[in-house]
């Protein structure tokens, strides 16, 4: 299977773990949550920042999208914390 490469940036909490951004290598074909996924799989600091039981968001080119989105060849995909606020 081929694989593509995309640059993911984080927000807020994430970008503290992780810095502001990377470039990523993916199959072709994968979704945000397949992304999300791989990253997790990392360990580390991947996995504690972007854990399942963490609420976050996610954006494709800066438009919200969900975890079944396919992520096209150089996407910029960005995970954030839910925003709160008033």
């Amino acid at each position: 299977m081929s694989e593509l490469t995309i640059t993911v940036r984080y927000f807020a909490s994430l970008r503290e773990a992780l810095g502001a951004s990377e470039p990523v290598s993916v199959a072709t074909g994968s979704t945000l949550g397949q992304l999300r996924d791989a990253l997790i799989a990392r360990g580390g600091h991947h996995a504690e920042a972007l854990a399942r039981g963490r609420a976050l968001r996610c954006a494709l080119n800066q438009v919200m999208a969900d975890e079944a989105t396919p992520v096209p060849a150089g996407a910029e995909v960005a995970f954030f914390p839910p925003v709160t606020g008033g």
